[in-house]
């Protein structure tokens, strides 16, 4: 159980690390990924950005 939350919080601090990167290559800005305020705080759901990244992942899992 420690394990998995191990693993969660190293994948958070990755994702934070590099989401500026990814911002400057456009990802966040795809056709799908929700951004709005709500409650005086901005909100951003990244669908279509996940789903892309997903299968870069998948088929570079798949090449090696």
């Amino acid at each position: 159980m420690i394990r998995w939350f191990i693993v969660i919080f190293l994948a958070l601090m990755l994702i934070s690390w590099f989401s500026p990167l990814l911002q400057k290559l456009g990802f966040g800005k795809l056709p799908g990924d929700l951004r709005f305020r709500l409650f005086g705080r901005e909100w951003f759901i990244p669908l279509t950005t996940t789903i892309l990244l997903s299968f870069i992942a998948s088929l570079v899992a798949k090449i090696l």
